[in-house]
């Protein structure tokens, strides 16, 4: 079976990069009949918090992409001990006593002799009683994974072959000088453990990938299938950040989209589909397909989203919505404007514009009265605009948007919205009467 695995550090809110990233796990899994893991990577004990891990449990709620199991690495640590002693004992990590700085100097000493910034082994060649002597100094090793000197490569779905030459890659770090453990092996554990047959992440995770082949090897576990999608960029072709509008999916969700949107849009973004506000769920697991997606970087732009939450919302019948709605609005209102609005929060607004009292925008009140005295009597029906604009039009010569404008803003108080001929009945007679007089 098909298992996949999303799984943020909680070290801040989910954005639009990860939630791609997300969005492409669910929907590969559930059109596989397959199984989605959410798992929080929390080995970060310095950054991770309990309110992050909260906020992403909510997004991913919103967003409609529920989990079939979660786990959280902060509750493995003994497997990761168990694993780091069993890498030792073959030979595979070695300890490092290298501060910070010193590793910086190699690396621009080694860029200015126009050498890959590669680790050298230094510490490799210690000898017990140099590593004794250093622990002695209270300087404590951190461990690093020995890579073997073969090439790496994977048939990527989103990359194809791809391949890393022996002594391209420095020996990844596994576990801090203060006993955390990082990313790097504390996932492949559990992508073991957790039986995860298929990774799908960012392409800047490819190097990553790299050397964890060889972990998953080293412990003679079945490599994965990778696929390492092109990273997001901004409209102007710049790498994404909050400046350049990657906001977080709360900031979206907050904004008053409709999570179907953010899903349909990151679930088509870099593909050959475009979104149009007729997804659901149901419909992308369906038309899922990784082939689809170029290896150019997609372009993405926080405004489009509103664009498309219009066209959304203009596919959503009453019924779909009245559980969210303000009971106010009612399913006649409805009718007349969701095809006008851009948020379901707009629905409230246009409660108080139709049966509410407003203050009407007349500008030509000589040319409201006149039209006040042509408003047909008895009930307003749905052809009743039509016949009493035409009327208004043979009488005072007006036509086009100087004959409609006027009436719409003192009818409304806007200048754009639904068709006048849905509007007027459900004003009704009294009220286009109060707000023309």
């Amino acid at each position: 079976m098909v298992k996949v695995r999303f799984a943020p550090s909680p070290t801040g809110k989910i954005h639009i990069g990860n939630g791609r990233i997300a969005v492409l796990n669910w929907l590969f899994a559930k059109s596989q009949n397959g199984h989605f893991l959410l798992r929080s990577d929390n080995t970060d004990t310095m950054r991770s918090t309990k309110e992050f891990e909260d906020g992403i449990i909510n997004d991913m709620k919103w967003l409609g992409l529920t989990h079939d199991s979660y786990a959280k690495q902060s509750d493995n640590i003994a497997r990761y001990d168990a694993v780091l002693e069993h890498l030792k004992s073959i030979g595979r990590v070695y300890a490092c006593y290298e501060t910070g700085e010193e590793l910086t100097l190699k690396r621009n000493l080694q860029q200015a002799q126009g050498k890959p910034p590669v680790y050298d082994r230094e510490s490799l060649r210690l000898t017990d009683e140099q590593k004794a002597e250093k622990e002695a100094q209270n300087i404590q090793p951190y461990w690093r994974f020995l890579l073997n000197d073969d090439v790496i490569e994977w048939q990527d779905m989103s990359r194809g072959h791809t391949r890393f030459e022996p002594g391209h890659l420095s020996d990844p770090v596994l576990v801090r000088a203060d006993g955390r453990y990082l990313y790097t092996l504390s996932s492949v554990v559990d992508d073991i453990d957790m039986d995860i047959t298929h990774i799908m992440r960012g392409e800047d995770h490819t190097t990553n990938t790299a050397t964890q082949v060889q972990l998953f090897e080293a412990l003679k576990a079945p490599v994965p299938t990778f696929a390492h999608m092109a990273l997001i960029t901004g409209k102007d072709g710049e790498g994404l950040s909050k400046r350049t509008g990657s906001g977080s999916i709360e900031e979206l969700r907050t904004s008053g989209l409709e999570s179907i949107t953010v899903v349909s849009a990151l679930a088509k973004l870099g593909s050959s589909f475009m979104a149009d506000g007729t997804d659901t769920l149901e419909t992308l697991v369906k038309d899922f397909d990784i082939g689809a997606f170029s290896r150019n970087s997609p372009k993405f732009d926080t405004d489009d989203l509103f664009g498309l939450n219009s066209k959304v919302i203009h596919n959503l019948s009453y019924d779909a919505v009245k559980g969210v709605l303000d009971p106010s609005v009612s399913q006649e209102i409805w009718t007349v404007i969701s095809g006008n609005i851009d948020k379901l929060s707009d629905a409230t607004d246009w409660v108080e514009i139709l049966s509410g009292d407003i203050a009407p925008v007349i500008d030509d009140a000589e040319f409201i009265a006149s039209a006040l005295s042509l408003l047909p009597t008895g009930d307003i029906t749905a052809d009743t605009w039509k016949a009493w604009t035409t009327t208004i039009k043979e009488t005072t010569g007006k036509k086009g948007k100087e004959l409609f404008m006027p009436l719409r803003l003192a009818l409304t108080g806007q200048a754009h919205g639904p068709e006048m001929g849905k509007v007027l009945p459900v004003i009704g007679y009294e009220k286009i009467q109060k707000r023309l007089g």
